[in-house]
């Protein structure tokens, strides 16, 4: 039922209005404010529904304002419910057309959004600066690029280019799609119009495309002209900075926040204490987490964590665990994880082991992130069976925790256990992504399962409509040629959609070693040259195709592959 404490009394007036009340645009201030007020203490969609059906008995539905702030309630709850009262509407002013606009950008059904503007333009209705604004909300969220160069154009044609929060949806939307450079010549247009909004959107654009030289010349520019800056402006200032890896401007940064008291916040701390671990000084990174004087939250641990696992630190990254317990702070799926994989890089198993011990211990949740972590964490250490217990047990598995024991199946030679796993993730309604065929296709190649891989491809391509990428080519070819079938994968790599590279020249050249095929050995040889890849192992691996085939190798040959250096691997074993 409506919440009664604040409005019983709103609630009992405007049941007891007659069907007559003569409710209009000159009604009372009062009477307006209390159908606000109610429609405002509705927290669910039912409640909503009551004032409508009242407003339907009342008449109250055929006048404009409370018609309209009934819509603007019910379009925040559900969609398809305003949706249906705005279809009963035979004259919808601007404002009812602006709040499904509105309505529509940020619900799950944009498109209906731009369809709906379409009729704007249609019934030649006016349109205004909220118009435009949510219109480019639902152009960003679907990433139509033809149609918000449609919309930029109506702004300018209606005279709406020198509204800054228009300006800005512009900006935003060439950001998301990814046209950098026509968002930075819109930023430049705009002139003295321009505001911290814009900069902070146009950086922002900048992270996405990873262009992190443009963020921090743009960053220098905010600050040069006084526009000021923000939590965000800093925020993606460090992001660049830590992808730079430039630890002298991260360390200016540092400065510039103690100097504008930017170090009271914890998320730009949290960046900062990010930023030290990707250049590996671990040594401000912890003063810096040293010297808060606020209580630090388990996101602040976990960077800090992490930045001790990314720079090879593990024996303190787990100190840092038993400090946490001392703080009574308790770790999450994401502290143990980011931990986990590190373990997983460097062959750490004794400590993944411990870690795995911790979680069990402090009965931590297992979740599909830390459940992944674990299972990769065994997975590449050599224990699969640990990493099946761990699978079995996890209740809710996700896309990549199917694909992390795929990929362990796979590196173990079990390749039939791989497929069976995925099809047990297609019964199951767990939607593969190009990842999961990435490591399905590579074990049926490791394995000799010719006709499971050529399968997995095509429900690849023609199922699930994903493109595949030059990595899935390269294990198709590795598949053919590992069975023998050196000139279909000859005809696969030279028919390849994509922009060929040396992954697939390189497998196919490993097949002819094999098979001992000279020719085609030496014609991808040529190919590897000709795209300037030339590696040590590619003379090696031709002078064992020549080996294979009872011949003598180029002496040429014999003199690169002798400047190859011995690779070696390691890994951690607990005692």
């Amino acid at each position: 039922m409506i919440k009664r404490d604040i409005t019983s009394q709103c609630w009992r007036r405007f049941k007891n209005w007659p069907i007559n009340h003569c409710y209009s645009t000159v009604s009372s201030d009062f009477e307006h404010q209390n159908l606000i007020s109610l429609l405002q203490s509705c927290d669910q969609i039912c409640q909503s529904a009551q004032i409508h059906c009242l407003m339907l008995k009342t008449g109250l539905d055929r006048i404009p304002f409370p018609l309209s702030k009934l819509l603007a309630q019910i379009s925040m709850q559900d969609i398809s419910y305003a949706d249906s009262i705005f279809k009963q509407i035979k004259t919808p002013n601007l404002y009812m057309f602006n709040t499904m606009l509105r309505g529509h950008s940020v619900r799950s059904d944009p498109q209906n959004g731009l369809l709906l503007f379409n009729r704007m333009r249609a019934e030649n209705h006016g349109f205004d600066q909220f118009t435009f604004v949510s219109v480019l909300k639902s152009c960003s969220r679907l990433l139509e690029i033809q149609t918000g160069l449609g919309v930029h154009t109506c702004v300018l044609k209606s005279g709406f280019g020198s509204v800054l929060n228009v300006m800005n949806a512009l900006l935003h939307f060439y950001c998301v799609c990814g046209k950098t450079e026509d968002a930075r010549h819109l930023f430049d247009e705009m002139g003295m119009m321009k505001d911290l909004v814009s900069g902070n959107t146009l950086m922002g654009g900048y992270l996405c495309v990873k262009e992190y030289a443009l963020v921090l010349d743009l960053f220098k520019l905010l600050c040069r002209d006084s526009f000021g800056v923000s939590v965000t402006t800093i925020l993606s200032a460090v992001s660049a900075v830590g992808q730079l890896l430039n630890a002298s401007m991260g360390e200016t940064i540092h400065v510039f926040c103690f100097k504008v008291g930017f170090l009271s916040n914890l998320n730009v701390v949290a960046a900062l204490i990010s930023m030290y671990g990707k250049h590996s000084c671990m040594h401000s990174a912890r003063r810096l987490f040293d010297e808060l004087d606020v209580k630090r939250d388990v996101v602040l641990w976990n960077c800090l964590i992490d930045g001790y696992a990314r720079s090879g630190l593990l024996e303190e990254a787990v100190e840092l665990l038993r400090l946490m317990k001392d703080h009574t702070v308790r770790p999450n799926s994401s502290t143990m994880a980011g931990l986990l994989s590190a373990c997983s890089a460097s062959g750490a198993l004794g400590i993944g082991e411990y870690v795995h011990g911790y979680v069990e211990d402090e009965k931590l949740p297992l979740d599909a992130v830390l459940g992944t972590a674990i299972i990769d964490m065994y997975a590449k250490s050599g224990l699969l069976e640990k990493a099946v217990n761990v699978f079995d047990r996890l209740e809710c598995k996700d896309v990549k925790s199917w694909t992390a024991m795929i990929s362990g199946c796979g590196v173990h030679g079990q390749a039939d256990e791989a497929v069976t796993l995925f099809h047990r993730m297609e019964e199951e309604g767990v939607v593969p992504n190009e990842v999961t065929f990435l490591t399905v296709v590579s074990a049926c190649s490791h394995g000799g399962l010719v006709r499971e891989g050529l399968w997995c491809f095509r429900r690849m391509v023609e199922m699930y409509k994903l493109k595949p990428r030059i990595e899935h080519y390269g294990c198709m070819i590795d598949l053919l040629g590992r069975a023998g079938l050196l000139e279909e994968a000859y005809e696969l790599i030279k028919g390849l959609p994509v922009e060929r590279d040396a992954t697939a020249w390189r497998a196919l050249l490993g097949a002819c070693r094999v098979y001992g095929n000279v020719e085609l050995a030496e014609h991808v040889k040529k190919e590897l040259q000709g795209i300037h890849e030339n590696h040590a192992a590619d003379s090696l691996s031709l002078a064992g195709a020549y080996a294979a085939a009872g011949m003598v190798a180029d002496h040429r040959y014999e003199l690169e592959t002798a400047k190859k250096g011995a690779g070696y691997s390691k890994i951690d074993l607990p005692f």
